[in-house]
């Protein structure tokens, strides 16, 4: 039997274990825990000999391993996960022996493989890394180094995951604008399920994620495998079957054709790759994602409350009326607004969408007295100050593309693509990046500011650099490093990601802004789907979601305040509502909506969210008749639910609503909180726990709530009731 080195980095949380004896290594388990072996030492050869697979007749003598960077020069029949040459096409198939494999922990409890494999033939060196966090996230990044005298073309660095046979389901994202992160789930049998996006940036209609699941899978039960590329440009993503029966999913950076050409010496890393198991369903799976998102540095956390901010888009758009702003800005105030970010139309010549973009100066024609002198204004008014900016963009109607047309991506001897009248800014160059980011940097000190909202809304299209080579890659990393530099120049500023709607919300993006705005769509009834697969990935505290007005510009639907302001509870919570036309019974309605979402606002921003599974899971497109979710706070001690009924169900009373997930031994007072507008539905009689008697809420266990759980109302659709679960003593049982 032949001596594996095989290496451990399971905890607690989930069992990864590594073969580390190739050039490049091989993961034999990712999924759950392996336990405690009783003092023996970790599995080593004898989980080698266990998984040793069998050679077939017909096939190679010697089949290749899955290795997380499958080769073809191996053998393997895995789609390559590195592709590349030399002049006249040369070292495009490499094999890779082993040079070095260490293992380390890092202070915050997190287990590190590096592992590093040569081809003194080809010329180059691949290095790959395997990290596992005490929350169960897998990280995995690999980096090719041209270890030779002549160049070396990168067509692309892809990382591959195995997952066992019984993993029969995807689980992917799409839609469009105003339409995001629908969940479509189908059957994975055999073939190759493929996901790419070129347009420069991981738009929420194509995200870069995809969930492989047991048929049995649902929110609190069943097994599956999660991946995601942390990276904000060109993606793809694969599920694949080989005929020799290996399942594997694989994640990676789409690279155009010579975007990344290594001289001698240099080496292209890969973006990082986030994986996740779970063996209790979806919403615990979705879970590691928020506590890799909650773990960060910067991000403000429950002890910093989320502002309420009021946005002046669909209040006025490009409307720019001071007074009239004044005014909105007083009565969000009254409503209990924190924040007042002010939206596109501020600058230069911008009166349209048509001109000004890049000329990020203050309008003298709209504000003569400049921002600051009214910004101190509704500062006094108890309101901190953001602003949108768009700037990685240019109208070709500017002064900046007047004064520097040759300062944007587009191929040379080519009419370069327009995309909403405007062009997108080489940041790549050094002379852009210092422009826009002194220009960022005064802005934010002259007017202080503590939030933007960076907006970037077309797609990359032929965009080349100065040299005529493709520019996504290199552009990618350049906004990543505009952005790390201006945060450490004005550390005071929170950034929100927007990229027409909810676009660019990957965990790469995240770690330099605080919130994704999911969606231009404020309509209640797609934001409900939208918000929802923004939840397997991200907190509820990143997701910003505005209450607009009664009739949603995007989709003309009306709705009403209270089934807005149920929707928008479960998130970064704001107002995108001209609310000088607001009724005054209306205001004190959204009033009463903000103090009830400020109330809970720090479980809400700090707690576990949760799905439930009120309609049996199916294959196809999502399009729920019900959907109910919440926040359970870490320690279990209450919790925040929403039952929404989205349109007319097939029965005409619902089935019960099963709430598994918190302690089971403790009680809980189960107590709804009014919203404006009532439970307006057909029944003649409504569930008791709705309407307490005298005595007080009813009582259940956490057993109790998963086993039996509570009867919803019959409601009519676009309805919905809001449920707050408190642990109480046990005396106060009734």
């Amino acid at each position: 039997m032949t001596t594996r080195d095989v290496v451990d980095l399971s905890n607690a949380t989930v069992g990864v274990v590594v073969d580390t004896s190739g050039g490049v290594p091989v993961l034999r388990h990712w999924g759950a825990p392996l336990g405690d072996r009783g003092g023996i030492p970790s599995p080593g050869t004898s989980l080698a000999a266990a998984l040793d697979r069998p050679v077939p007749l017909g096939g190679l003598d010697a089949p290749a391993p899955l290795t997380v960077v499958p080769l073809h020069g191996e053998g393997t029949s895995a789609r390559p996960g590195l592709s590349g040459h030399r002049h006249g096409g040369r070292d495009w198939a490499p094999r890779f022996h082993r040079r070095s494999s260490t293992v380390g922990h890092t202070p915050e409890g997190i287990s590190v493989l590096h592992h590093e494999g040569v081809d003194s033939i080809a010329g180059l060196v691949l290095a790959t890394r395997i990290e596992v966090t005490p929350h169960g996230i897998m990280r995995l990044q690999a980096a090719v180094t041209n270890d030779h005298a002549r160049r070396y073309l990168v067509g692309g660095v892809a990382l591959s995951l195995p997952v066992p046979a019984p993993a029969v389901d995807l689980l992917t994202l799409h839609g469009r604008w105003t339409r995001e992160m629908h969940m479509m789930r189908e059957r994975w049998t055999h073939g190759t399920r493929l996901v790419e996006h070129r347009g420069g940036r991981p738009t929420a209609t194509r995200p870069p994620a995809m969930w492989a699941m047991t048929a049995d899978a649902a929110e609190w039960s069943g097994q599956v495998w999660a991946v995601h590329l942390a990276w904000s440009g060109n993606h793809m993503l694969a599920a694949d079957t080989t005929p020799e029966g290996h399942r594997y999913l694989q994640v990676g950076e789409l690279l155009h054709p010579g975007e990344v050409c290594l001289e001698p010496g240099e080496t292209y890393t890969t973006p990082w790759v986030l994986a996740m198991w779970s063996g209790e369903g979806l919403t615990p799976a979705s879970w590691g994602y928020h506590r890799e998102v909650r773990s960060r540095p910067h991000h403000p956390g429950a002890n910093r409350p989320r502002p309420v901010l009021v946005s002046t888009w669909e209040a006025g758009y490009f409307d720019q009326d001071p007074q009239r702003l004044r005014q909105l800005a007083e009565r969000a105030v009254d409503a209990g607004c924190e924040r007042f970010v002010l939206d596109d139309g501020w600058f230069g010549s911008r009166r349209d969408d048509r001109r000004g973009l890049g000329d990020w100066v203050v309008s003298p024609e709209v504000y003569p007295q400049g921002l600051r002198p009214w910004f101190d204004e509704l500062r006094a008014l108890g309101l901190d100050i953001g602003l949108w900016v768009e700037p990685e963009m240019v109208n070709p109607d500017s002064d900046l593309f007047r004064a520097h047309p040759d300062w944007v991506l587009g191929t040379p001897g080519y009419e370069p693509v327009l995309g909403r009248h405007q062009l997108v800014l080489d940041l790549t160059r050094p002379e852009v990046f210092d422009h826009v980011l002194e220009r960022l940097s005064s802005l934010i000190g002259e007017l202080g500011l503590v939030w933007l909202k960076w907006d970037m809304n077309r797609d990359h299209v032929a965009g080349s650099l100065a040299g005529g080579a493709a520019g996504t890659h290199a552009q990618t990393l350049a906004v990543s490093a505009l952005l790390d530099t201006l945060r450490a120049r004005c550390p005071q500023v929170d950034i929100e990601t927007c990229a027409s709607g909810g676009g660019r919300g990957d965990l790469g993006m995240l770690e330099r802004t605080v919130r994704v705005w999911a969606s231009d769509c404020n309509d209640p009834v797609e934001r409900q789907r939208i918000q929802r697969g923004w939840s397997l990935l991200v907190p509820p505290e990143v997701i910003g979601g505005h209450i607009g007005p009664p009739r949603a510009h995007t989709t003309g639907r009306r709705s009403s305040l209270g089934f807005r302001g149920l929707t928008e509870m479960f998130g970064h919570l704001g107002v995108e509502w001209d609310l000088t036309s607001a009724r005054a019974d209306e205001l004190a309605d959204l009033a009463d909506i903000i103090a009830v979402h400020r109330r809970f606002r720090s479980l809400v921003h700090g707690g576990d969210w949760v799905r439930f599974d009120v309609e049996p899971p199916s294959l196809g497109a999502d399009d729920p008749t019900v959907v109910a979710h919440g926040v359970y706070a870490c320690d279990r001690s209450e919790a925040l639910v929403a039952w929404i009924q989205l349109r007319t169900s097939s029965t005409s009373v619902p089935a019960p609503w099963r709430l598994p997930g918190l302690h089971p031994e403790r009680l809980y007072a189960v107590a709804p909180v009014p919203l404006p507008g009532g439970l307006p539905g057909m029944a003649a009689h409504q569930p008791i726990w709705l309407t307490p008697p005298v005595e007080g809420p009813i009582v259940l266990s956490g057993h109790e709530l998963a086993v039996w759980g509570l009867q919803p109302p019959v409601l009519w659709p676009e309805h919905g009731v809001l449920v707050h679960l408190e642990a109480v003593d046990p005396r106060r049982e009734p």
